[in-house]
């Protein structure tokens, strides 16, 4: 299988094109995927909040496809928001990457590639610390865009490019192809994505803000507190309890316990062999209790009883 992976993004909206070429390891994802189903199976593999991003937005643009709203209705207006307080538009305008078009395309294509692997790497087992540095991103955002020159209706091409810059810092030495010639690391392919939407035209503001988003988040999470400063963007406990709730991802070192109905079809009822009935509904604490009544006597073969010697 070619290990080469192409997008191509057309440099105007005529015929002529031009070819990214990014380094793609198969082997990274021949686990997920199922050999008899890889459309299927690729799907699956996906870590939740990656995939549940990625279809809003291919669902937000589709319904405009077939036009069943006006996308005006979902965009980011603090008029709107103040004086007739429609707060969706604080959230809607996130999943709206535009309509189908080559710039669309990549934006997606940046979410299922750098998203997931920020998602699966830096941040494995990390689902709530995933979804907070989304929402403070996301915050992040909407203060910048209540500077009048840094406004722009939609925001979720800058939350995609905060993904990648995160992504960026967290793999600096990852080997990135551009056109098959040159090669660079990691660390500079927000800046490389950000000279190409020069050379072709597109405006650079939501690339900007996006990675003033990103370089924020690394700094107070990572930076920060290397240099021996105070850690000051904990996950919130609320954030613990949504994605526990949720009941998709692991989040380890929680303190909130994983909704145990979700993804449940049926629960039915167990027996212990001694004929005594239980419930399923026991609690995460009533079974951890008989493991550590075991656990105190893991190594002893036999537990008797002790006499001195001079008894």
């Amino acid at each position: 299988m070619n290990p080469m992976m192409k997008i191509a993004i057309p440099s105007d909206f005529d015929c002529q094109s031009t070819t990214i070429t990014t380094t793609y390891n198969y082997d990274d994802d021949k686990d997920y995927i199922d050999n008899g189903d890889r459309g299927g199976g690729y799907y699956r593999s996906l870590p939740p909040v990656s995939k549940f991003y990625g279809v809003a937005c291919l669902m937000t643009t589709s319904a405009l496809y077939f036009d069943l709203y006006d996308p005006w209705n979902i965009a980011l207006s603090y008029q709107y928001v103040f004086k007739r307080f429609q707060v969706w538009r604080l959230i809607s305008n996130f999943f709206f990457l535009g309509s189908f078009s080559p710039i669309f395309a990549v934006r997606l294509i940046m979410i299922a590639r750098y998203g997931v692997l920020l998602e699966r790497g830096a941040f494995d087992k990390r689902t709530a610390d995933y979804v907070w540095m989304l929402i403070f991103g996301a915050l992040s955002l909407l203060v910048m865009a209540a500077i009048p020159f840094l406004w722009t209706p939609f925001m979720a091409g800058s939350l995609v490019f905060m993904i990648v810059y995160v992504w960026s810092r967290e793999n600096p030495n990852a080997r990135i192809s551009i056109y098959g010639v040159v090669t660079l690391k990691g660390f500079y392919l927000p800046w490389a994505l950000l000279a190409l939407d020069l050379i072709f035209g597109i405006p650079l503001t939501e690339d900007i803000i996006g990675m003033v988003a990103g370089h924020l988040y690394y700094f107070l999470t990572v930076l920060h507190p290397l240099a021996g400063g105070k850690y000051v963007l904990k996950t919130p406990l609320w954030v613990h309890k949504i994605v526990a709730h949720w009941g998709e991802g692991i989040q380890v070192n929680s303190s909130v316990q994983p909704n145990p109905n979700a993804g449940v079809a049926f629960r039915g009822r167990s027996y212990r062999l001694n004929g005594n009935r239980a419930q399923s509904s026991t609690t995460p604490s009533e079974q951890e209790q008989p493991n550590q009544a075991s656990n105190s006597g893991d190594g002893v073969a036999f537990r008797g009883k002790s006499h001195r010697l001079g008894h």
